[in-house]
């Protein structure tokens, strides 16, 4: 019992419940017979409905908030009373938990040595002319540096980039392997469900180190640099448009200095690889032409 309310109550239950008298009661305790005895002249009815009134209307709003609002309405009182009385009434501000995100595999992820192996992907954003935002969903086989799908659209959510996956297995097969940073659309109920029904592993890099997704960060820069700032966009239809035109230049035109200038289509084989030693003999056997052609 440390608060003098706490020894008053003290005092009280003594008196009540085993017959003590006042004085040896408030010896007992500790209590001075003047505090057990003192009435608070001290009206917080006006300030209770102030804070009351306030906190419905500013619910995310502290003691310290309320208080400067108050003061705007001419209450002027210690902040120490003010956060009794907010204590008193029961106005703390619930903490909001933070949503729980999957954790999928945390793995060191190997080189990927065949094409299909291991596929990744990220956002992008940007926005039309008339400001309205856009993103964009590229995704990309690390093997062969192929752009398998660049997706846009004013809102790519989880349901979303599941459809679009399933459209890209449905023609190339499943990967063993998907790469993704952290984001609420990667790591939401739906993208688990279908990576699990599917049987592929859902790789999430560390927080904070986008280096660990490099491959998409890098074709992050090239949609970057070489579409978005060459075009200004004037509707979704435009942007989607010139997006597929795009998607389609870098993977039979450009060519890529990590495939020795080669296009990732020309590379692309779906045999294979045979462990190389090195990155030259790597390049060369993804620099082959493709039989099928």
């Amino acid at each position: 019992m440390v608060t003098p309310v706490a020894r008053r109550e003290a005092v009280e239950h003594l008196l009540k419940r085993h017959g003590f008298s006042e004085r040896r009661a408030c010896e007992v305790v500790g209590q001075q017979r003047s505090s057990q005895r003192y009435i608070s002249q001290k009206d917080d009815e006006s300030l209770r409905e102030c804070l009351i009134r306030l906190a419905a209307e500013r619910r995310r709003f502290g003691y310290r908030r309320l208080a400067i609002m108050a003061k705007r309405e001419g209450i002027t009182c210690n902040i120490k009373r003010i956060h009794r009385v907010y204590r008193e009434v029961g106005l703390a501000v619930r903490r909001r938990k933070g949503r729980k995100r999957a954790l999928g595999t945390r793995l060191p992820l190997p080189h990927p040595d065949t094409i299909n192996q291991v596929w990744s992907l990220d956002f992008v954003s940007d926005a039309l002319a008339c400001g309205r935002k856009l993103r964009l969903l590229g995704i990309m086989d690390q093997c062969s540096r192929e752009g398998l799908n660049l997706t846009v659209d004013t809102s790519l959510p989880g349901l979303r980039v599941v459809r679009e996956l399933e459209a890209l297995v449905l023609r190339r097969g499943c990967p063993k392997v998907i790469v993704s940073d952290n984001g609420t659309e990667l790591t939401s109920r739906v993208v688990l469900q279908w990576a699990q029904e599917r049987g592929i592993e859902w790789h999430y890099i560390t927080p904070g180190k986008p280096q660990e997704n490099g491959f998409t960060e890098s074709l992050n820069g090239k949609i970057r640099d070489e579409f978005l700032n060459e075009h200004w966009f004037t509707t979704l239809a435009e942007a989607q448009r010139l997006a597929a035109q795009w998607l389609y230049d870098y993977n039979h035109v450009r060519p890529h200095s990590s495939l020795n200038y080669e296009t990732p289509c020309s590379s692309e084989s779906g045999k294979r690889l045979s462990a190389p030693d090195s990155w030259r003999s790597r390049l060369q056997h993804l620099a082959a032409p493709n039989p099928r052609r």
